[in-house]
């Protein structure tokens, strides 16, 4: 944490000189981020054992802007977690940390940030409050790590990104001196259809461990309409946690119907496969739903999901979610 204070106050120092005029002119601005994911769930046919009210999770933060140029943010995660699959106690985790810096088409973030790898799907996606989006989900990769990234838009419908990470993930230290890179682009061809193309490589390779270099490529595509959207993406690690040949991949098909002003219909594919069928999490999941909004701040969500494994009895769930955002 210390490091990562210096970093940010070497940053303002060195930038500082881009701002001595906007700060004659300018007002340092901020606002506080709360957002609440909750549920209540209850298990169905084999599942039927399980119920109960669920607080998923609890982003609490600031966000602010130092001058035209220079804003960040401060976020905490508080949700549970499992070790050996146990359920801990309820934890909270910093999950970004971080100074951004503006200038044009050109982006600059450094410190605990949010990564590029599922940010574009899962905003298309939607409903992160009832599911996280496939990448995510199934730990394709982590949704922030310590590093900096950087985005340029080329033009109204080309934009790229470039990232350096540790490659940990927020919820752990730095254990070794490799990092994770990562490139992606993002194309608007024609209005409401987004595409892009991702890849990474986390270097891990270790002759004495027999470690290899983790991989991921993505590719995504989706279309909005003011009535629909529908979007669909294809996923693939290789040596999943450095392990040679221990190869993952999936598709996951999405889609939204709007039903009223405030009322939505929504749902899901999902199907997770691995190389030679080596992974246990293998499994199909289908999802669907209905949401309601009752206000800007306020998304309501029953909805219904199944988990097919390839090996074992499926489980089924009735939820009602709920997100809470200022």
């Amino acid at each position: 944490m210390k490091k990562i204070l210096m970093s940010v106050v070497l940053i303002i120092a060195c930038m500082s000189s881009f701002g001595q005029e906007e700060k004659k002119k300018f007002q340092i601005t901020g606002k506080p981020i709360v957002t609440v994911f909750a549920n209540y769930h209850a298990g169905l046919g084999d599942a039927n054992k399980e119920s109960g009210f669920a607080l998923d999770r609890a982003y609490l933060g600031y966000q602010f802007s130092l001058t035209e140029k220079l804003s960040g943010k401060v976020v905490f995660d508080m949700g549970s977690t499992k070790v050996d699959g146990a359920d801990l106690e309820r934890v909270a985790y910093i999950k970004n940390a971080m100074l951004s810096w503006k200038t044009g088409d050109f982006t600059l973030d450094f410190g605990l940030i949010g990564l590029e790898q599922f940010n574009v799907q899962e905003k298309f996606w939607g409903y992160r409050y009832i599911m996280k989006s496939f990448q995510d989900e199934y730990k394709f990769g982590s949704s922030a790590d310590m590093g900096i990234l950087s985005r340029y838009k080329f033009t109204k419908w080309l934009s790229a990104d470039i990232t350096i990470s540790n490659g940990e993930g927020y919820k752990k230290l730095n254990g070794d001196n490799k990092y994770r890179y990562a490139v992606g682009a993002t194309l608007f061809p024609v209005k409401g259809l987004t595409i892009r193309a991702y890849y990474d490589l986390a270097s891990k390779s270790s002759d004495a461990d027999g470690l290899k270099d983790q991989q991921n490529l993505a590719f995504f595509a989706g279309y909005k309409h003011k009535l629909f959207s529908l979007g669909g993406e294809y996923d693939q690690m290789f040596n999943t946690k450095s392990k040679e040949d221990k190869d993952q991949n999936g598709f996951s098909v999405y889609s939204t119907v709007k039903l009223a002003e405030k009322f939505d219909a929504f749902g899901r594919y999902d199907n997770l496969a691995s190389k030679d069928d080596w992974s246990s999490a293998d499994g199909q999941r289908v999802l669907i739903g209905i949401q309601y909004s009752p206000i800007k701040q306020l998304k309501i969500a029953p909805n219904f999901s199944t988990w097919n494994p390839r090996d074992g009895k499926s489980s089924s769930f009735a939820y009602l979610n709920i997100e809470f955002k200022l």
